[in-house]
């Protein structure tokens, strides 16, 4: 390229395609830049028409929702999905009414705000040497963020290594100039005019047969400006937020990608961390032939473009089905790159005509993408395409429940890879299993995907199968091993295999050689040369955990029970499978009262310091102060009998709780016991306490107050038995207290089991003493909270 006058660049150039909404106001384009800015470059190459390369490929299907349709952006995605899923990709045309204002045409971002660019050499994207057959200067690469997409796969921190020298002599896009969107469209349309000769803009179908050309059959080097992957602190989003109230509808929709990650039915709703490009939107400023190569999304999620404003965009899909097939058309015709760089499709700087993938017998389809519609990409899907000049989409990932099948894929793939990840996969299956379990409690989204056939549920069978094969392939001795995995195992730091990169949040090997440094199952014998004694096996959740699991998403009660216990009070071990497993270095933390956990809103105090009991005759007496620290073990159920509450308290069938008293046959020390809520049949509930670590011991009574006034006898007799003094403080005691009918966190979890107050005698007794229900049951350090965004109080 040449370079020429700003007065040329200038010339008869003006803000023609979707100016901002203001005065136009001239601007002088070339800001004081150097000779080598984009500005002064002048445009050598020339369209030749004759010479087009256009490819025939069938169009992909196009969708237009109706008003009622394009309300549920997830229902409607489901909607389409058999119809579209086939081809990869679809184009959907929002309802006339849907005209979100765009705030990057506010003054302050078009005319200010600058956004960096790549140099894309078109005439290289298919047709180039090897890098270590042509010398090439090293590019200067832009500093990207953790999560950054385009020129690596490696998307999480902590890789550790810098730069190798072949790493640099890949090929690349290198970093161009900085824009404002007023420059840039500027430039835009000096280039297109340039290129083409033509008065008229040519149409998208002459565009699209030149760039094929350039691609194919280049005769000169055509160099082009892309602003891609725009993270949100560059130019922010093209969709004002929920926070701009006054925007309306369009501000809160399912369809501002915004929020779409997060919409309920996602499962992209359980990643804590804002991904870069994933669950925050990226924007894409382009000009006529800019490229974006083929290749499929991170963790093959599903993707959301909308195009804001400008000229076409020009997409190319490929259905999940054919992905290795394309894959190996590619490798067959670009045999040296991919022998250079077998990873080369993860860097999104190749492209490939559709009509050798078609004439390989890869299914092919096209979209045009005008503005204002959106386009869908599908799991696995291979996509690609160029801009016809320019104009500015963006794009975020979504992940409802159907995608967990192909995120599992994409993880074992990522792993036989060495490919890192971004997200964790068993993070997000196992949140969405907590929400699913939940709906049994109060009806949401997450109900549907249950049962026998639901998807959640097939998932899981899946994921279990896969992790009693691998703990299987450990050996007979490895039950023996096994650990329970600490609550925060990954909280605070990724934790992934040590030789393929797979994701530890649900298992992980490790020895007492390197406490920090893990590995998958499948690759444990490469961790370390030491004996297997010294190795051990960290689980989240034991295969009869996991197992139980499945059948509470299939609907099994006595198992729904448990599960919905630990989701609704935080617990993600039960008490049976922390005295089976140890614990790393430290002892498996019990759950801290203080918190109620999985993705809660809620902090609760569990240390009561009640001074009211119930007598016997069920009314609430001060008594002696006693600190009282009850773990909830199951929740039960309800039944709806006259006998399964009183005024002061709801009995759930199953409910079970550990305490901490002194122990019946010696009490100089402390131990627990464990209460429990049985069905004695007509006779309503039954409640029994037992001493844990000596289970002949048991006190059984139909009154919860009198079962706990047995141990606390007990426990006198044993004393006077023995010389011990009598414990004075202990005259009495507080069943209900004891069993945990009086924590804040249990009362609120066990009232939300009936929402629809059936169980009238307890219902009407707080309604009508609210205040004095407040005193009695709710400590003043219980502070209002959610369970996933449902208010509690």
């Amino acid at each position: 390229m040449e370079h020429l006058s700003e007065s040329q660049i200038n010339e008869d150039v003006s803000l023609k395609n979707n100016p901002p909404d203001k005065e136009d106001t001239d601007k002088d384009t070339n800001m004081e830049q150097p000779p080598t800015s984009p500005r002064h470059r002048k445009v050598i190459a020339r369209w030749l028409p004759n010479e087009a390369q256009r490819p025939i490929v069938d169009d992909a299907p196009v969708f237009s929702p109706s008003l009622e349709e394009f309300e549920d952006t997830l229902a409607y995605i489901e909607k389409i999905r058999p119809l579209a899923e086939p081809y990869g990709i679809c184009r959907i045309i929002p309802p006339s009414t849907w005209k979100p204002p765009c705030r990057l045409k506010e003054k302050s971002i078009w005319e200010h705000t600058k956004f960096p660019t790549r140099i894309q050499t078109v005439d290289l994207l298919q047709n180039r040497e090897p890098m270590m057959k042509k010398k090439k200067p090293k590019s200067r690469k832009r500093k990207r963020r953790r999560n950054s997409r385009m020129g690596s796969s490696k998307r999480r921190s902590g890789s550790g290594s810098g730069s190798s020298p072949e790493a640099e002599e890949k090929f690349g896009f290198n970093s161009g100039s900085d824009f404002t969107l007023e420059e840039f469209e500027r430039y835009a349309l000096y280039f297109k005019e340039a290129y083409f000769e033509k008065k008229d803009s040519p149409s998208v179908e002459e565009i699209e047969g030149e760039y094929w050309r350039i691609v194919e059959q280049p005769t000169d080097e055509v160099e082009v400006y892309y602003g891609a992957d725009l993270e949100n602190r560059v130019l922010g989003s093209g969709f004002y937020k929920k926070a701009d109230s006054d925007k309306g509808q369009c501000a809160v929709s399912g369809w501002n990608l915004n929020n779409l990650p997060r919409l309920p039915g996602s499962v992209l709703s359980f990643e804590d961390c804002d991904i870069s490009g994933v669950l925050v939107p990226w924007l894409y400023v382009g000009m006529c032939f800019s490229s974006f190569c083929w290749h499929v999304e991170d963790h093959h999620l599903y993707s959301l473009n909308y195009h804001h404003f400008g000229e076409p965009k020009v997409w190319y899909g490929v259905p999940g089905s054919n992905a290795t097939s394309l894959e190996k058309a590619m490798r067959k015709h670009l045999p040296d790159l991919f022998e250079e760089q077998p990873d080369l499709l993860h860097s999104l700087v190749t492209q490939f005509n559709p009509s050798i993938l078609k004439d390989e017998g890869v299914q092919v389809y096209r979209v045009v993408q005008n503005p204002g519609e959106y386009v869908l990409t599908f799991p696995r899907g291979y996509h690609a395409g160029f801009n016809c000049g320019f104009n500015c989409a963006e794009a975020v990932n979504v992940a409802p429940v159907d995608w967990l099948a192909h995120g599992q894929n994409a993880v074992e793939l990522y792993s036989k890879e060495t490919r890192k990840t971004s997200l964790s996969h068993d993070k997000l299956l196992l949140g969405a299993a907590y929400e699913a379990v939940k709906a049994v409690v109060k009806e949401n989204t997450w109900k549907s995907f249950c049962g026998k056939n639901g998807a959640l549920t097939k998932a899981i069978q899946a994921r279990l199968r896969m992790e009693e094969e691998r703990l299987g392939d450990l050996g007979k001795d490895s039950s023996s091993r096994l650990v329970k995995m600490e609550k925060d195992f990954d909280s605070n730091s990724e934790r992934e295999c040590s030789s393929c990169f797979y994701d530890l949040h649900l298992s992980a090997s490790g020895c007492k050689c390197s406490p920090e440094e893990y590995a998958c199952l499948r690759h444990s014998d490469d961790l370390c040369s030491c004996e297997v004694k010294d190795r051990f096996v960290l689980v989240r959740y034991t295969v009869d955990e996991l197992r139980s699991l499945v059948r509470a998403l299939e609907g099994e009660m006595d198992d729904l029970n448990i599960w919905a216990s630990k989701v609704l009070l935080g617990i993600e071990h039960s008490d049976k499978d922390q005295n089976n497993t140890g614990s790393v270095i430290n002892e498996e933390k019990k759950l801290e009262e203080g918190s109620f956990d999985l993705n809660i809103d809620l902090e609760l105090n569990y240390h009561e310091d009640l001074k009211e009991e119930v007598s016997t005759s069920g009314e609430l007496n001060a008594s002696e102060n006693f600190d009282v620290s009850v773990e909830p073990i199951n929740l039960g159920f309800l039944n709806y009998g006259k006998l399964w509450c009183n005024k002061h308290a709801i009995f759930p069938k199953g409910f079970t709780s550990r305490v901490k008293f002194y122990n019946v046959l010696d009490p100089t020390r402390m131990s627990n016991y464990i209460s429990e809520v049985l069905d004695a049949g007509l006779m309503g509930p039954l409640f029994r306490v037992t001493l844990e670590e000596s289970p002949d011991e048991r006190f059984f009574n139909v009154s919860a107050q009198k079962c706990w006034e047995m141990v606390l006898q007990r426990v006198k007799d044993t004393s006077t038995n023995l010389g011990f003094p009598t414990l004075s403080r202990f005259e009495s005691i507080n069943g209900l207290q004891m069993f945990g009918f009086l924590s804040p966190s249990i009362v609120q979890a066990i009232e939300a089991l009936d929402p629809n107050h059936k169980l009238v005698e307890y219902w009407n007794h707080k309604n009508q003493s609210q205040s004095e229900s407040k005193d009695h049951f709710i400590s003043s350090n219980c502070t209002k909270g959610k369970l996933f965004g449902v208010d509690l109080m």
